[in-house]
């Protein structure tokens, strides 16, 4: 890589682990805001569904931005911003409070993915090293959300805990405004000194260009990705809460056969050891050999059959992990399962995207989907908090068993219809 390459790829990597590392820490949070507030889970699922939301949501309308401000100033908003949110997080009361910094942050965390992927493709010559380096900097920030909070709870206060992890995003948003790099260096060397330009530029051309993308097949991709949405964001928001509940009757016997081991913790305050916080992170970081695994099946067969491998591998996880709960090896095993194939999707479904949207719009395709996943996937945490309130554990894996059904059966169609 030159000397512009790397300061492009450095500069995204920070900003894609920072926003994974602040996403991953919301549901260890959440375990503290179950205990500390008078609510329900439906309540407070439906308050974090708002920010995960926004960072779906957002995806589309950024893109248009980044093409009309350029990247680097998006994606310094984006790390600023991000900083501000857990700030606010941090001194704003009550459940609003915290409706209201989760929301802000889901604002400026949605920037990214068109910002710096963009940037890349635009800037970076040796794209592939670039994309792999950013790909690790995105599953570091997965890992290092949820540890590095459960680390902070063990030593202070929630609220303390958050204004710390404030710190890299504002200081990452100072460095990041003074690097210097050319946005547009490889698309310049390879049209001659002109960067093409963008062929949405009106509403009535984002319309033309949208009809375009929703082929027949690109729905069903969307509708696809849509339920692995719901499956992944209701998953990983209360994951840290069921594991708590499943490790301690185990932990406990095992503490009373051994000597002493002690309960997985005696509440999710500052302080307290909490064993579930720590495999919670264990499993993220399975998922990064799933997402290496993943991308090497891109390679090796059609990318619509590994997504139906793992869609299927997702639905009997679901099926079998409350019964997986009642011995602790079952336990781990099912958690390894569920880290490696939830990650593994990941690459399988960008192919499948790129393979079924026009490549005159792979922006605006990759822009949909974005908001299909994290946009309308963000349901699955507000979804999955009603089913813990209303209904059972069992409820919660059977009605992400159907999540992952039905995009198995959308998987399926696609594989008949090639």
């Amino acid at each position: 890589m030159n000397r512009n390459d790397r300061a492009i790829t450095g500069f995204a990597m920070a900003g894609h682990g920072l926003v994974h590392t602040y996403e991953l820490a919301v549901p260890i949070l959440l375990t503290v805001w179950l205990v500390e507030f008078p609510v329900t889970s439906a309540t407070l699922g439906t308050v974090v569904a708002v920010g995960y939301g926004l960072f779906g949501v957002g995806a589309l309308p950024a893109g248009i931005l980044v093409d009309r401000f350029g990247s680097r100033v998006l994606i310094v908003a984006c790390t600023l911003g991000m900083g501000l949110s857990f700030l606010l997080l941090a001194v704003l009361p009550g459940v609003a409070g915290i409706a209201v910094a989760l929301a802000v942050w889901g604002v400026a965390a949605s920037v990214y993915h068109p910002a710096g992927l963009t940037l890349i493709s635009k800037g970076v010559e040796e794209r592939g090293a670039a994309f792999a380096y950013h790909g690790m900097a995105g599953n570091a920030g997965i890992v290092a959300g949820p540890f590095l909070t459960a680390l902070l709870l063990l030593a202070v206060e929630w609220r303390v805990a958050v204004a710390i992890l404030a710190v890299p995003a504002l200081a990452a948003g100072f460095v990041g405004s003074r690097v210097e790099f050319d946005e547009a260096a490889a698309v310049t060397a390879a049209d001659g000194g002109d960067a093409p330009e963008t062929d949405v530029e009106s509403f009535s051309e984002f319309l033309t260009a949208s009809r375009g993308v929703f082929t027949v097949g690109f729905l069903t991709v969307f509708a696809l990705v849509m339920f692995n949405g719901l499956y992944y964001r209701g998953m990983l928001t209360f994951l840290p809460g069921l594991l708590s509940d499943f490790l301690a009757p185990l932990v406990d016997t095992a503490g009373s056969a051994e000597g002493g081991l002690g309960p997985v913790s005696e509440g999710a305050v500052a302080g307290e050891f909490d064993l579930s916080r720590y495999l919670y992170a264990g499993l993220l970081a399975v998922g990064i050999g799933g997402q290496y695994v993943g991308g090497r099946l891109t390679d090796a067969v059609e990318p619509e059959r590994g997504v139906a491998v793992m869609l299927a591998a997702l639905t009997v996880i679901a099926v079998l992990f409350v019964p997986a709960s009642a011995t602790l090896p079952a336990l781990l095993a099912a958690s390894v399962a569920l880290g490696f194939a939830l990650f593994a999707m990941q690459p399988l479904t960008q192919a499948t995207i790129a393979k079924y949207s026009p490549p005159e719009h792979r922006g605006l395709s990759f822009g949909y989907t974005y908001l299909a996943i994290f946009g309308i996937g963000a349901l699955g945490a507000s979804v999955t908090g009603a089913a813990l309130t209303y209904g059972t554990t069992s409820t919660l894996f059977v009605l992400l068993a159907a999540f992952s059904a039905l995009a198995l059966a959308l998987a399926v169609s696609l594989i008949v219809r090639e």
